[in-house]
C-alpha cells in the first residue's frame, strides 16, 4: 500500500458537473480518492474518467471507509457535488452529509462543486435489493434509496 500520510489526499463525492471537475487543481504529488457513490456507483466511474484523462490515477472506496480515511489522517480536502446551495446549506448528492460532518470535526478544507444536475430525488428501491440483477436480500426486505441530502451550512464552514 502506497503511503498516504506523505500526500495531500483529496476525497471527492458525488456526480460533478462535467464543466467544472476538470478544473479541480490537485497539489502536486496529490491523489484522489473517489467514493463509489451507491446505489448505481455512477459517482466513481464518472469522476474516475476525468480524472484518468487528466493523467490523475484515482483510488475509488466503498462509500463507507471515509470515516477510516479520516481517522489516519490522510484527508486533506474534501470535494462534495452540490445541486443548490444557500445561506442555510446546500442539496448535495446523498453521502454528502456525513463527509461535511467528518471535514468539520477534524478541520479540513470542504468544496462545493457544481454537481450534475438531477431529476429525481429518490432511487429504484430494486437497486439496492439486488446486484447484477441478482437478488442479495430475502424477499420481503424493503428498502429506500434517497439520492440527495440537506448540508447544514454549519457543516461547509
Amino acid at each position: 500500500m502506497q503511503d498516504y500520510k506523505t500526500k495531500s489526499i483529496y476525497l471527492l463525492q458525488g456526480i460533478f458537473s462535467s464543466k467544472f471537475l476538470p478544473k479541480v487543481k490537485l497539489a502536486k504529488g496529490g491523489h484522489a480518492f473517489i467514493c463509489e457513490g451507491r446505489p448505481t456507483l455512477e459517482a466513481g466511474r464518472k469522476t474516475a474518467q476525468v480524472l484518468l484523462k487528466r493523467g490523475i490515477t484515482p483510488t475509488i472506496i466503498s462509500d463507507n471507509m471515509a470515516g477510516f480515511l479520516f481517522f489516519k489522517g490522510w484527508v486533506k480536502e474534501v470535494i462534495i457535488a452540490c445541486q443548490y446551495a444557500d445561506g442555510t446549506g446546500a442539496l448535495c448528492d446523498m453521502g454528502a452529509l456525513i463527509l461535511a460532518v467528518l471535514a468539520h470535526k477534524h478541520k479540513i478544507p470542504l468544496k462545493l462543486l457544481p454537481a450534475e444536475h438531477r431529476a429525481r430525488f429518490l432511487g429504484d428501491p430494486k437497486s439496492v435489493l439486488s446486484f447484477e440483477g441478482k437478488r442479495i436480500t430475502p424477499a420481503g426486505t424493503h428498502s429506500y434509496v434517497p439520492l440527495v441530502e440537506w448540508v447544514p451550512v454549519k457543516y461547509l464552514r
